[in-house]
Formats: structure tokens, C-alpha cells, sequence
């Protein structure tokens, strides 16, 4: 949640900023906001995106080579002017940014009032940057040490930056729980929650590790400890991230670009990890776990949203071909429910971001018990990857859209190898049955570029039902998951109301909902279930409701009963998951651009969530 941007250097800071909020905006656009140190620490923020900010500061004073900046996804206070980041302190030492959340900040918020401060805003960030003031008035010391005693203090997670009015040559950095990444320049540093806002200007980064505190000057950086105990401080890494890949290029929206580049992150998400010369699927990340993971007597799959569809998927997956028993849980539940963890299992923790609240502290959970946990996460360097004992780096590229597309496919492309490589290590899988499933994998991404263009035939569908109230999603075996993948995407980006079930469900309580105005989305490839999924659509006909299917090529049953019949190539069953998702990413962007909704940006929703 929230974006964070910061600069120091001898350009000017205010075009770094601007754009770098934008890049982050993704990450929450509820109001925004910057503080540019020139002979003071002046702060411009309003409610609304980055470009209401643009406006907002236009004809004002934004010279100075020292900034921050802000996008907000709003915890503690409502979405407007006041409760906008930055916030100054009482007595305007010092101005902060922040991403996450204090949850002690009620008492600190009346030890404060007690000591005569006042408060603007409903924020747990004006209570920090109050208390740190507090604090360097009372010791007398640096502004370094002040932020120091306060974050000893608060309990929570945080990502921060702060101006020292007293020290107006340095920028103040710390985190706990919620990222920074600091791009070196040459005679500067930029900061930033993620690396898209610092990729323009260098490719030098590190990655703050959790309790760690950096002090920024122009030509100098030291890291360290936020309790001031020795550490190996975070080292600096080069990034492999290509400029075009955060633009929208020739799309309209971020989402389209994104469910249009599926066949190439697919493509290099098994890149270098299949060879059909030497009849290998080869997963690096796992080489030094492998004698645990053949001999796993369970699996927990962890993740959130379409991460934990991706892990269902995963789960038939593994069973099938693996022959290891798995459980899927939502990272939120696990973390409180007190689960049975044994010191042999394997944790498997699913994330795109790599910084989700709920995914973290799940592996710290697991790790405790002696589990052996293990992470699919799409962006080098986050937290995850750092946590965990070994794992497996998708590459979709930079996802920008807050739904995830290509993420899940990607994930579900990583689960794929590791059921079938952990298949063949198990002596499950007969050598031809293992080597024409590679093959088959390998052709998925042409077989997306079929589907794609099929795009003009998902908006005709779209411009039918673009009013409707309310979808259901059906679907069995592998098609289950897809059907809660396709009504997570419509809900998010549409605001439609819409529910995924598995179809033999329906008649349990949903079949209720049937009617003339009721679209039913069934996920229907020709499998062993296919006969009964025909008579879950004759018992939806016959209650006047509209059917929506998707079917592979040459399917006349069903386009035979069906109001609309969407086709997607024949592969491997446990493939089709890959394949169908496809048209449902696509009509549900194509319903959201004609209800006149920013995909790209759905209210109240927030790329990374980092905050519980």
C-alpha cells in the first residue's frame, strides 16, 4: 500500500518526484503529495490522483534538489486534504512520509496531547512524526538518533522518510515490514517503495532489509541497524527492468498491455528452466532442496487473492502428478487460526509482490515450526525471496494494473513444472507422458495468441451484459479455480457483484439466483466432467438464465444450448487453466471500460498489500 518516493542530489527534485508518484500509483491513489527543501520544508498535497497534485501545485515555488512524495492508500483517516502525506511535526522539525501502519499510535497520540501537542489530521503518520519531534527536543540529540528513539518506540510496520529541518542536507530512511529501495547515482540517491520510479535514472539499487535505517546525503549513504547494532548492511544489486515495460506502450490501459503480454511472460517464466534435448524441467531455486521436497508428506500452499487461485490450481497440480497431499490457505486465516504446522512439511508461499503483510508473516510461522518454506514471487529483491529457504522467480515483468493477469498466470506456470518435475523425481510420471506435457507447455503461449484475438467477440459479449447486477462463475476440477479467478477480476475492476463456484455447487443454494437477468459463466473444456457440466447448463437454461461458455474449438453440444460460446485451443488438461482464464480477463476489462471504470485503479484497491 502506498507509494514513496525521495531524492537527493543536485537535479531538480520535483520532476523526479511527480513522475516517480506516478509510476507508484498503482500502489494507492486515494490523495497524494510532496516537500521540496529549498530555504524550507514546503509541502504541497491534496486529495485525489497525482495529476490533481499536478494542478494543485502549478504557478508554486517547487525549486530545490532534496524531496519527497506520496501516494496514498488510506488506513488511519479518511482520503482528503488534511490526512494527505507528508505530514509535519508541531514545531516543523521534521516532515515525514510513510507507508503501513503504528498500532500503538492511540496511546502515543494521548501521551502527546498530554505533553501539549495538537493534531490536524486522523493519522497514525502525524502521531510518528510528532513523536519523533517530541523526542529531539526532549534528548537533544540528532536527527538521526530522534528517529531512532521514536521507531523503539512504535509498534507496527512502516516504510519512511523524513527531512531534518536542523539537517537539511540529508534525507532519513527506514523500514520495518514494508519496502524501500534505494537507487545509487552518481553524486545522489533516489528512494522508492519499489525500483519503477529509480529505473529511468539508474539501475544500482538496494533493498532495505526489515529493521534497517539509512542516512542519505549527495555523496554519501550509510546503512544501518534501527537499533544501532552492528549488521552486514544491504549490498548494492543491478536490476534487469527495461524502461518500456512500466509504460503503457500502444494500449490504452496498463490491464490490456498486461493480458496481451501473457504469452511472452509465460515464454520467459519457463525460459531456461525446460529443455526438451535433455528431457529436463529444471527449477535452480529448489537444487539444494530437492531431497526434502521428493520426500514431502505434505504441502501448504499460502497466498491472498489471485495468488491463493493460483495455489488451488497448484493444488490439483501437485496431487495429481506428485501424489502429495496439499492445503491452500489464505495467508490472513493462517497467520491467526493457529494451524498445525509439522517439521516436515513444505510452506509454499505464493506472492506477486513479494510483500504481503499476511504472506510474511506467515512464513515467519512457518519457519518457527521447522517447516521448510519456500516462495513464488515475481519481483527480485522483495522480501519473500529473502525469507524464505529456496524458491522459484516468475518473470512476468513489472505489473502495473492493480488486478493481477499475468501474475497468475505465470505462477500457475511455476506450479505446473514443479508438479511435473516433482512427478518425475517421485517416479510417478511415465518418461513419454512427462516429455509430451513439456512439449505441450511449450506451445501455451501460441495458443494465447489465438485467444487474443478473439478480443473483438469478448467486447460484443461485454456490450450485452456490461448492465448486469450480477455473474456467476461455474467450473469443475481444474476449471474451479479459473471461475473464481474470473469473478475475483470482474469484481474488482467492474464493480459487479460476481461469485465463483464449483458447478456441482449450484444446485446447493446458488441455482437460487437464476433468472433472465442472471449472466452464468461456465468454464467448460471437454474433461471427465464435461457431461455433467452440460447438465448443469440445461438446469440453468431452464431457469431462463443466460450461459456464457467456454469451450474448447469444435465443441457443438454446448454451442448448442449456450447464448454465447467462447473457444480456446485443446492441451493437456491440467493446462487449460492457462488457456481459459484468457477470455475471462478479457470480457471483465472490456464490461469495466464501458461502465466507465479505471481498471487500471479500482477504488479502494491497492497493488501490494502490505499493511494487515
Amino acid at each position: 500500500m502506498c507509494g514513496i518516493v525521495g531524492y537527493i542530489g543536485n537535479k531538480p527534485a520535483y520532476p523526479i518526484l511527480i513522475n516517480g508518484l506516478k509510476r507508484l500509483e498503482y500502489r494507492g491513489y486515494d490523495s497524494a503529495g510532496i516537500s521540496i527543501l529549498n530555504a524550507e520544508s514546503k509541502i504541497y498535497k491534496c486529495r485525489g490522483k497525482v495529476n490533481d497534485l499536478e494542478t494543485h501545485i502549478n504557478g508554486r515555488n517547487i525549486t530545490g534538489n532534496i524531496g519527497i512524495g506520496h501516494t496514498r492508500w488510506a488506513t488511519h483517516g479518511v482520503p482528503n486534504d488534511v490526512n494527505a502525506h507528508p505530514h509535519k511535526s508541531q514545531n516543523g522539525h521534521f516532515t515525514l512520509i510513510h507507508n503501513g501502519i503504528i498500532e500503538n499510535y492511540s496511546e502515543l497520540r494521548t501521551e502527546l496531547m498530554d505533553r501539549g501537542y495538537e493534531f490536524k489530521s486522523e493519522t497514525d503518520t502525524e502521531v510518528l512524526v510528532n513523536l519523533i519531534e517530541h523526542l529531539y527536543i526532549k534528548t537533544k540529540t540528532s536527527a538521526e538518533n530522534a528517529v531512532r528513539l521514536a521507531l523503539q518506540r512504535v509498534i507496527g510496520a512502516y516504510g519512511l522518510v523524513i527531512i531534518a529541518k536542523d539537517e537539511p542536507d540529508k534525507l532519513i530512511a527506514a523500514r520495518k515490514g514494508s519496502p524501500l529501495v534505494i537507487g545509487v547515482g552518481n553524486g545522489e540517491y533516489f528512494l522508492a517503495s519499489d525500483a519503477t520510479p529509480i529505473i529511468e535514472y539508474t539501475n544500482k539499487v538496494i533493498y532495505l532489509k526489515d529493521g534497517e535505517m539509512a542516512v542519505l546525503k549527495r555523496d554519501n549513504l550509510d546503512l544501518s541497524s534501527i537499533d544501532n547494532h552492528k549488521h552486514t548492511p544491504s549490498k548494492v544489486q543491478t536490476i534487469d527492468l527495461d524502461i518500456g515495460e512500466i509504460d503503457k506502450g500502444e494500449f490504452e490501459h496498463f490491464m490490456l498491455k498486461e493480458i496481451f503480454e501473457q504469452p511472452k511472460s509465460i515464454r520467459d517464466t519457463f525460459r531456461g528452466r525446460i529443455s526438451m534435448e535433455k528431457h529436463i524441467i529444471s527449477l535452480g531455486g529448489l537444487f539444494e532442496v530437492m531431497p526434502r521436497l521428493v520426500d514431502a508428506k505434505r504441502i501448504i500452499i499460502v497466498g491472498c487473492g489471485t495468488s491463493w487461485h493460483a495455489g488451488l490450481v497448484g493444488e490439483y497440480l501437485l496431487e495429481e502428478f506428485a501424489r502429495i497431499p496439499v492445503e491452500v490457505e489464505y495467508g490472513s486465516e493462517f497467520r491467526y487460526r493457529n494451524p498445525v504446522i509439522l517439521g516436515d512439511d513444505i510452506v509454499i508461499v505464493i506472492s506477486q509482490s513479494g510483500e504481503t503483510a499476511d504472506s510474511l508473516a506467515a512464513i515467519k510461522m512457518a519457519k518457527e515450526a521447522g517447516a521448510l518454506v519456500l516462495g513464488i514471487c515475481n519481483v527480485v529483491g522483495s522480501s519473500i525471496p529473502r525469507e524464505t529457504m529456496g524458491g522459484v522467480y516468475t518473470h512476468a515483468g513489472p505489473e502495473i494494473g492493480v488486478a493481477s493477469t499475468k501474475a497468475f498466470t505465470a505462477q500457475v506456470t511455476v506450479l505446473t513444472m514443479l508438479a511435473m518435475w516433482l512427478g518425475k523425481k517421485r517416479r510417478l510420471l511415465k518418461e513419454e507422458t512427462y516429455l509430451k506435457f513439456i512439449t505441450e507447455l511449450q506451445e501455451i503461449p501460441d495458443r494465447i495468441e489465438d485467444i487474443l484475438k478473439n478480443n473483438d467477440q469478448l467486447k460484443e459479449i461485454a456490450a450485452k451484459y456490461k448492465d448486469a447486477n450480477n455473474f456467476l462463475y461455474l467450473g469443475r476440477g481444474y476449471s474451479f479455480p479459473v471461475a473464481l479467478e474470473g469473478a475475483l477480476k470482474l469484481k474488482e475492476i467492474s464493480y459487479i457483484h460476481a461469485e465463483g463456484y464449483p458447478a456441482a455447487e449450484m444446485k446447493h443454494g446458488p441455482i437460487a439466483l437464476i433468472d433472465k437477468k442472471m449472466p452464468v459463466v461456465f468454464i467448460a473444456p471437454k474433461d471427465d466432467s464435461y457431461d455433467k457440466i452440460v447438465s448443469n447448463i440445461q438446469e440453468v437454461k431452464s431457469r431462463g438464465g443466460i450461459v456464457i461458455a467456454v469451450v474448447n474449438e469444435g465443441d457443438k453440444t454446448i454451442k448448442g444450448m449456450a447464448d454465447h460460446v467462447i473457444e480456446v485451443p485443446e492441451t493437456n488438461l491440467a493446462l487449460m487453466p492457462l488457456l481459459t482464464v484468457i477470455p475471462l480477463q478479457l470480457l471483465s476489462y472490456h464490461i469495466a471500460i464501458m461502465r466507465g471504470c479505471n481498471v487500471d485503479q479500482p477504488r479502494n484497491l491497492a497493488k501490494s498489500v502490505t499493511v494487515e
